[in-house]
């Protein structure tokens, strides 16, 4: 006699339960954790407050004179100047066509290409961004530790760790490439990120002989998570009372109190358990679902031929001062066929030079929209110009995982009427491009980003309300899920004892 559907869907919630409550437990805290701590990031507003400004009687090459004594040729895809490496100024140029690897690094002084990085050179840039009277101890290379397993470091490694004597007793990543330093890890976040997102995203896995499965071990987990909610939603269903209760007088069959709470946890929280496990599952991007397939903008388009350093370029010292005091870094980039600088502060948007006379330069927004258009080879459907965050285009808190990235306001959002809805955002201030989106990465958003961390413009501009929801959400997930651990544990204890005491 074969086992009926609804005998299968208990006995599969009963015990996938035993292991995957212990996961969801954990997902529920770090997650807790990851409201107010992220994963350690060195963001541009904190790279610019500790970067030393550029000053402008020191004797620097112009860019084209500087990369030639580097033997550095052709088109680049970026080019900046500030004081990165070991807090003298140099030129990061970065080849057009250059993938995932780190710009060279070139003495603005001298012209000499620098050597990979080594210790003094290490310290010398912990020392700068530190500031003066911050001591600092060498701690050795690492190719990838707990902190540095985001791939955006690939080009870096190996990376030197300095560790510092500040009260954060932060911990500094200086890239072997370039001499920059790439990331920073105060004690506190580091801390705190080995109970939120180090155990969050199973990155004890990573750096092991599971490295490989990495990414399979969480899309299966989550999946299989996700059906064994759903299935225990559908027994807590299937075994409440809605008219009748039982003889106990109740509307659950379950007499212990442990199980009640589950069953009736499970009523109340099981959706929205649900919902996260599968939105952890969708931020993973499952075997490239959300990479529809859209064809590479056309940016020359927008830009105009490749940037290529002139003779005719004016000097650092004429582009810093025009540009006033504080300059922490010039970047040459290339906006409807000219080259103009972007001189960057500290904080605020950068100032738009002139890249040959120095003087400040405006952007032709009309020519600017007409080059946007076509940046795809199909119609626009619609132009819309954004001067405050949408659904699509928002920002987040620094330390999450989406936040930290400059989202300018404001810009140009283009509708193109392709087959892949494509967007792209335009900052009108600078002419560059700074987001794209199209319809697969749109419900990426709802999927991931809106069910998994409710980044909802109307609740995220009513803190403290986002909080008490996440943290009441979370509470109940956690019940569900710890009760659900421990009713496992005591019948996988008994099954144990019956086995080991029948005849």
């Amino acid at each position: 006699m074969g086992i009926s559907f609804k005998r299968l869907l208990f006995l599969g919630h009963r015990w996938l339960g035993i292991v995957l409550c212990a996961f969801f437990a954990m997902w529920f805290v770090s997650g807790v954790v990851m409201m107010y701590v992220g994963y350690p990031k060195l963001t541009e507003a904190e790279r610019l407050g500790h970067s030393p400004a550029l000053q402008p009687d020191a004797p620097l090459l112009g860019p084209q004179q500087a990369l030639a004594m580097a033997g550095i040729e052709g088109p680049l895809k970026e080019l900046r100047l500030a004081a990165a490496s070991g807090g003298e100024p140099v030129y990061l140029a970065q080849p057009a066509g250059a993938r995932g690897t780190a710009a060279i690094a070139v003495d603005a002084r001298s012209g000499a290409r620098l050597a990979l990085t080594d210790q003094a050179r290490a310290m010398a840039s912990a020392a700068a961004f530190a500031g003066p009277g911050v001591g600092a101890h060498y701690l050795g290379p690492v190719d990838e530790d707990a902190f540095t397993h985001s791939r955006g470091l690939d080009g870096h490694r190996p990376l030197h760790r300095v560790q510092l004597a500040d009260p954060e007793h932060t911990l500094l990543y200086v890239s072997g490439r370039t001499g920059e330093v790439v990331r920073d890890a105060p004690r506190s976040e580091r801390l705190w990120n080995y109970a939120g997102a180090w155990i969050h995203w199973l990155y004890p896995l990573r750096g092991t002989v599971f490295e490989p499965y990495w990414a399979d071990i969480v899309n299966w987990l989550a999946i299989a998570g996700t059906l064994m909610v759903l299935g225990g939603a559908s027994v807590g269903i299937l075994r409440w009372r809605l008219r009748a209760p039982y003889r106990s007088g109740s509307r659950s069959p379950y007499p212990g109190a442990l199980m009640r709470w589950h069953h009736i946890g499970g009523l109340l929280f099981g959706v929205v358990t649900a919902s996260w496990i599968f939105s952890g599952l969708m931020s993973m991007n499952p075997w490239r679902i959300f990479d529809g397939g859209a064809a590479p903008l056309r940016m020359q388009a927008l830009e105009g031929t490749a940037l290529l350093p002139s003779a005719r370029d004016a000097a650092p010292a004429a582009l810093l001062a025009a540009a006033g005091p504080g300059i922490r870094e010039l970047k040459w980039t290339r906006v409807l066929g000219d080259t103009v600088v972007l001189a960057q502060s500290a904080a605020g948007a950068p100032l738009v030079l002139d890249s040959q006379s120095g003087r400040p330069a405006a952007v032709d927004g009309g020519a600017l929209l007409d080059a946007a258009r076509a940046l795809l080879p199909h119609p626009v459907a619609k132009v819309e110009r954004l001067d405050s965050y949408d659904l699509y285009y928002y920002s987040r808190d620094v330390h999450s995982m989406t936040g930290g990235a400059g989202k300018p306001l404001p810009v140009w959002r283009i509708a193109f009427a392709d087959a892949h809805q494509s967007w792209v955002y335009v900052d009108p201030h600078t002419g560059a491009l700074v987001g794209r989106s199209d319809r697969h990465k749109r419900q990426s958003r709802w999927l991931f980003a809106m069910l998994h961390s409710w980044d909802w413009l109307p609740l995220l501009e009513r803190r403290p309300l986002w909080d008490v929801l996440m943290l009441a959400f979370s509470l109940g997930g956690a019940v569900l899920s710890v009760t659900g651990v421990v009713i496992g544990w005591r019948r996988l204890g008994r099954k144990l004892r019956a086995a080991r005491d029948a005849p």
